[in-house]
Formats: structure tokens, C-alpha cells, sequence
């Protein structure tokens, strides 16, 4: 049995009530490390004053920057490597999500992952093949990998996609290809697009997230 906890690690935030109710756990992009998305958790707080979160780092150095980390390595020649890349990579991070939810003693329909690029490809797989669904996935500048293969699901969670009209890194295109592919194995996803911004996360797009997450974690969307 891999053992996660000991593969990865990375910033974290105490719940600002004391006492951790939820998980948020981060998942970065390409060449990126955890110290990329943590902050999104201080702007949450307010709405999630009893979540925890954590931005581990990936268990890889990133190939085409060094400095950086990788979930999977990306050539971008060849059509399959995202799908072996997130199998390849799930054990790994379902062993430390087990462990940090564990380690806090929460069930595990108290877990929400947010991926950004290549994060979010992670917590679409991941996601979405737990034994017990996350209570949400927040997406944010991704893409749903292999869709094909969605009748390996084994829930539906909420699911919202974030995603700027200026990407040029995934286009725009894969926001409304995920969100077919995953209405069509009936699997409900909404979707938010920010209008000028390219491959990043805009304010309007921060305020979304946080309060989908809130709403799924909590049951109720903050005033």
C-alpha cells in the first residue's frame, strides 16, 4: 500500500475556527509546486472558517522545469500521455488524501479538491473514481481526461469549471467539452468562464469557487 503522506506534502492552512469540519485540498499545474495555490485558501477562509486545506506539492520533478513539480510528465506529442499520466499518478495522491483525512478525522464526503491546469485533469480522475465521492470539484483552467472512460465513475459529485476565454495554453474549447462529456454520463457540471483572462485565475473566478465550495461543503452560500 503507497503511502501518500510520506510522498508529499506541502503549505497548509488551519481552519480559521479552530477546528477542521471540511478539506480543501489544492492540486497545481505544470512546473508549478503547492506554494502556487495556498493563497486561494486565505481568501476562502471567511466562507470555510472550519476547512482545512493543503496544497501538497506533486511527487515529481517537472521535466521541463526544473525548479518546478509534475503530476505527469507532458511532451504534448503524444495523444495518450494524459491518460497514463493521471492513472499512473492516482494511487499516489488517493493514498495521501486518505492519509489527511485520517489525520483530521473526517469522513471522507467532507473532502473538496480544486486543480488548476494540470491539477484539474488530477482532480477530475481522482475524483471522480473515489470510493466515496468528494463533496465537490472545482476545476479551474483544465480539462476532463479520457471521457471515454466516465463509466468507471463511482459518483456524481458537484463539479464547476472555471475557465478564461484567453487561455491559450488548454483553449476555451475544453471547458465545453468536459461539460458535454460529463452531462452525457450524467454527471452534472457547471461551468463559469472569465472573460479576458487567459490562463490564470481571475477575482471573478476566485468568487465563484469559493462560494460553490461553500455551498457544497457547507449547505449554504455565505451572505
Amino acid at each position: 500500500m503507497i503511502d501518500g503522506s510520506k510522498l508529499m506534502d506541502g503549505p497548509r492552512l488551519k481552519p480559521k475556527s479552530g477546528k477542521a469540519k471540511q478539506l480543501v485540498v489544492f492540486l497545481h499545474g505544470y512546473g508549478a509546486d503547492g506554494n502556487d495555490l495556498i493563497e486561494l485558501g486565505q481568501q476562502w477562509q471567511n466562507w470555510l472558517p472550519d476547512a482545512a486545506f493543503v496544497s501538497p506539492h506533486a511527487p515529481e520533478p517537472c521535466g521541463m522545469s526544473p525548479m518546478g513539480r509534475q503530476w505527469f510528465p507532458l511532451t504534448m506529442r503524444d495523444p495518450s500521455e494524459r491518460w497514463r499520466g493521471v492513472t499512473g499518478a492516482r494511487p499516489t495522491l488517493d493514498a495521501f488524501l486518505d492519509a489527511e483525512l485520517e489525520k483530521l478525522g473526517l469522513s471522507h464526503d467532507r473532502l473538496a479538491l480544486v486543480g488548476f491546469s494540470q491539477g484539474t485533469m488530477m482532480a477530475l480522475h481522482v475524483g471522480l473514481r473515489r470510493t466515496t465521492p468528494p463533496a465537490a470539484i472545482l476545476g479551474y483552467s483544465g480539462i476532463l481526461v479520457g471521457p471515454e472512460h466516465l463509466d468507471e465513475a463511482t459518483g456524481k459529485p458537484p463539479i464547476l469549471l472555471v475557465h478564461g476565454d484567453r487561455d491559450n495554453v488548454i483553449p476555451i474549447d475544453a471547458v465545453f467539452t468536459s461539460s458535454d462529456a460529463l452531462g452525457k454520463a450524467e454527471i452534472g457540471c457547471q461551468y463559469h468562464l472569465s472573460l479576458g483572462t487567459a490562463h490564470g485565475i481571475d477575482g471573478g473566478g476566485l468568487k465563484h469557487g469559493g462560494l460553490f465550495l461553500a455551498k457544497a461543503l457547507t449547505g449554504r452560500t455565505p451572505n
